[in-house]
């Protein structure tokens, strides 16, 4: 392939150009037209980003725009009180419907500015000297308005302050003409509460529409002078601050890089909720508020179903108790609270005993009804009432008994040889058999053989088979509710993988119920689950999270993301974060409060709450390293 020198090249482009005779001018003219006159039919066919987005027609009314099926009006500040706070502007973003705000600012030169606030400042002090020769009474509103003259003036003189006019228009959006008299007297009335009054555009509304499209152009040209700082505690940037004086680090606010530091006490209850998917920092999340709870005082009890806590247990001196069939760990089902106070009588307890043990019967011996639901049949229930009230009455435990002096209590045996003296317990005995003398014998026959004097508790049911799982995780939570009623201290109670408690109506209605008591006893309940569907389709799933004033949000799944949105009335921002955030990162909610969290730890927090499989075999061999080194040293 020939190339031309370059030389050649540049003496083609610089050479001068030919001369055309007019009618060959003409003729390339004419051709020309016909072009552009074909581009142009052809760019009528097609359709471009405008089609696209252009609403079928447009209709102008003197207070309102039709555009397509859906009204638009703007409303204007015209006036502005002497102070407003910084975030006034907040409570219109955070509307929960579509809004165009137009702000507009026009720099005024400060010369100008300080010449007409002499002459106001001149005329004032005018006429409070006059008043004061007249012995009239002071007027405190001359004095404020002067003050703030002065103010300004040195704020403008040293370059403080700027002064603007600013414009402030705000277009809403609604489906039908009452829908949209609604929002704008709901918007002018928040405008109103803070002293900023507003006007709807009349006959200007096709000027107000364009004046909050993003193009910049202000067409009504309604404004106020303002100087800067007032101007800038209209900016809507705003985010919640969840800082207090009090409390634990839970992370990092995304917003501004605040920090999260909270105590959950200080709300109207101390319960929590944790929703996320499989790996998205849940445990990771709950493992270091336990640790920094427990540098607080807080004693803490786990319910961990997967063997996750054991290594923050040894760190931390905790008692690790691990619940299955081969366990030393027993835990006694008809165990009674020590009564607190003498306003709790033995009748109380004893009657509040038997109707949690009839729960956990129910998940052991009840077969299947409609819907799946465990159900005893009437006779059934009715002996269970009388054999477990029975069976606490064998051990001398009665309404005349004094529970604060050392008690014996029964164990399941007990209740199977009471059933079996009665006539028609039959099926019952044969049902409860597998528990006393069968395979499940080791989980629930015998004294409670645990000690929870500890500042960190863990149960583990790693161990146990799915089966036995909710009946065992029923009974744990009844032997910590005893703990709880028997000693008010400041306490949090964690249930990962709550849903396990949701299968059945039972256990949830029993862990419903220690949500809804635990205030008075100074206890906190955090509940944790991945299977978020199956949680809050429960109605006592929906119960607890309204009964729980904490919330955690981290990564959602697509199936389950419509139905958190639901539920805790999530923005469509807030709802793409959570599918898009990253591990340790999503929406913390306290109270009326909430905002973006990112979840942090230091690096020794880190080597104790991780759940990451690499790093704990890391830490496993570089363990192993050490005790082989210094187990070297000691032979030499």
């Amino acid at each position: 392939m020939a190339f031309k020198p370059a030389a050649a090249i540049v003496k083609k482009k610089t050479a001068a150009p030919a001369t055309v005779s007019p009618e060959e001018a003409k003729r390339r003219l004419e051709e020309e037209k016909i072009v552009l006159e074909e581009e142009r039919i052809y760019r009528k066919g097609v359709v471009s980003i405008q089609d696209l987005i252009a609403p079928a027609a447009m209709k102008v009314e003197s207070s309102h725009i039709l555009l397509g099926d859906e009204f638009v009006r703007t409303v204007f500040v015209i006036t502005y009180p002497r102070y407003i706070s910084v975030g006034w502007f907040t409570p219109i973003i955070n509307l929960n419907t579509t809004v165009d705000v137009g702000m507009f600012f026009y720099p005024v030169k400060a010369e100008v500015i300080l010449k007409q606030l002499k002459k106001k400042a001149g005329a004032l002090e005018a006429q409070i000297l006059s008043d004061a020769e007249k012995g009239a009474p002071r007027d405190p509103l001359r004095e404020t308005a002067l003050r703030d003259i002065e103010q300004l003036r040195d704020d403008l003189t040293q370059g403080i302050e700027h002064f603007f006019q600013f414009a402030l228009y705000v277009t809403i959006y609604a489906k039908s003409k009452e829908e949209l008299d609604k929002v704008s007297e709901e918007i002018e009335s928040i405008f109103g509460s803070k002293l900023i009054y507003t006007k709807r555009v009349f006959y200007q509304a096709e000027q107000g529409f364009n004046s909050t499209l993003p193009l910049g152009n202000d067409e009504l040209m309604i404004t106020f002078n303002m100087n800067s700082s007032p101007i800038a505690s209209s900016f809507p940037f705003m985010s919640a601050e969840l800082t207090s004086d009090n409390g634990i680090l839970y992370g990092i606010n995304r917003h501004n890089n605040s920090l999260i530091l909270f105590d959950r006490f200080s709300l109207q209850n101390a319960n929590a909720v944790v929703f996320a998917t499989s790996g998205a920092g849940k445990s990771y999340a709950i493992k270091l508020e336990v640790l920094r709870s427990l540098m607080m005082g807080v004693e803490v009890l786990v319910i961990d179903p997967e063997m996750e806590y054991k290594h923050l247990s040894d760190a931390v001196g905790g008692a690790y108790v691990n619940i299955s069939l081969a366990s030393e760990s027993k835990i006694n089902p008809f165990d009674l609270p020590r009564p607190v106070g003498e306003e709790v009588s033995a009748e109380d307890i004893i009657r509040s005993a038997v109707i949690t043990l009839k729960g956990l019967l129910r998940l052991m011996l009840a077969r299947p009804g409609e819907g799946g639901r465990l159900i005893f049949s009437p006779e059934e229930d009715s002996m269970l009432d009388r054999a477990l009230i029975e069976t606490y009455a064998k051990k001398d435990i009665t309404a005349d008994t004094d529970l604060k002096m050392g008690i014996d209590p029964p164990i399941m045996k007990d209740l199977q040889n009471i059933l079996e003296g009665m006539t028609g317990a039959e099926s019952l005995v044969e049902r409860l058999r597998k528990f006393t003398e069968g395979t499940f014998s080791g989980l629930l026959n015998s004294p409670t053989t645990i000690d929870a004097r500890n500042s960190l508790v863990i149960f583990s049911v790693r161990d146990l088979e799915d089966e036995l799982r909710p009946i065992a995780i029923y009974n744990v939570v009844n032997f910590i509710w005893n703990v709880v009623r028997s000693e008010r201290k400041k306490r949090i109670l964690v249930v990962d993988e709550a849903w396990w408690l949701m299968q059945h109506e039972d256990s949830a209605k029993f862990i419903f119920a220690l949500v809804k008591r635990c205030r008075k006893y100074y206890l906190g309940v955090t509940t944790i689950t991945q299977d978020v569907n199956d949680f809050l389709t429960s109605p006592y799933g929906q119960a607890i999270v309204t009964n729980s004033s904490l919330q955690l949000l981290l990564k959602q799944s697509p199936a389950s993301i419509d139905l958190i949105q639901k539920t805790f009335l999530l923005t469509q921002g807030e709802k793409y974060l959570l599918l898009e955030c990253g591990v340790g990162e999503g929406i913390f909610f306290a109270g009326a409060k909430h905002a973006a969290i990112k979840v942090v730890a230091s690096y020794s927090e880190d080597q104790l709450i991780t759940s990451d499989p690499r790093q704990l075999l890391e830490i496993e061999a570089a363990k192993k390293e050490f005790d082989e080194k210094m187990s070297a040293e000691k032979a030499g």
